[in-house]
């Protein structure tokens, strides 16, 4: 029995419980810190003619605003286990500064009250969703390995439809991908209750778990507000 397993099983249900809340309740102040980030970069960026300009005029400009944060996303995921808590902390904030001006865009295409009313209606899908997969008894890893096949398959449908240009595929790719990051905020909270090492909380590796459970609910929350935003948005 290792040294966690021992201080887990010494420990009353109520402590243990209370102890998971605490490092979620980190991991959601980390995601809304993100979120943060995000939206006052778009605003910043969207409110500066020239600067939407250079960027979306410019196919160069433009495919490194996009690539960018994928690019950093692999780069934060990949090496988590060799970055100090510190340079994670700022990477997930770049990176979620990178979305934020990448997502600019958003205000050219849509009218604002929609992108209010299809962010609200996100973060309430959001929360319900993740008090879901914090409180369920149910097991959700089949259900993650499914949603995760189906991402890639959404994935290349979506490489496939920016050469057929179909209203049709667009509209399946959007519904499927409300789904998909409907359910992936389920999994991926359930997920951390269940990888959770009690009393790491102080720890480098407890911290740099934060960030990383962050990361992830993040791109859940940013993904499910875009395909929602797709379905239902009001285009100008």
């Amino acid at each position: 029995m290792s040294d966690n397993q021992f201080q887990v099983n010494a420990l009353p249900a109520e402590a243990i419980a209370q102890a998971q809340r605490e490092f979620l309740l980190k991991v959601y102040a980390w995601m809304v810190g993100g979120l943060l980030m995000t939206g006052i970069t778009a605003l910043l960026a969207a409110s500066s003619i020239e600067l939407m300009t250079a960027i979306w005029s410019n196919t160069l400009l433009r495919w490194v605003v996009i690539l960018a944060p994928v690019a950093v996303v692999f780069a934060i995921s990949g090496m988590i286990n060799r970055l100090s808590p510190v340079v994670a902390s700022g990477l997930f904030l770049f990176y979620s500064a990178l979305v934020g001006l990448m997502m600019s865009s958003i205000f050219i295409i849509y009218e604002p009250q929609s992108i209010v009313t299809t962010f609200f209606v996100t973060a309430g899908t959001f929360a319900a969703m993740s008090v879901y997969g914090w409180a369920t008894k149910r097991d959700l890893s089949a259900m993650g390995s499914f949603l995760m096949m189906g991402l890639i398959g959404l994935i290349i449908a979506m490489v496939v439809n920016m050469l057929m240009e179909s209203p049709a595929l667009h509209f399946a790719i959007s519904a499927i991908g409300v789904l998909i990051f409907t359910g992936l905020t389920a999994y991926d909270t359930q997920k951390l209750k269940e990888t959770y090492v009690l009393g790491s909380e102080a720890t480098a590796e407890g911290k740099k778990a934060a960030i990383i459970g962050a990361l992830n609910l993040y791109l859940d929350f940013i993904n499910l507000f875009l395909f929602l935003l797709r379905l239902f948005g009001s285009r100008r």
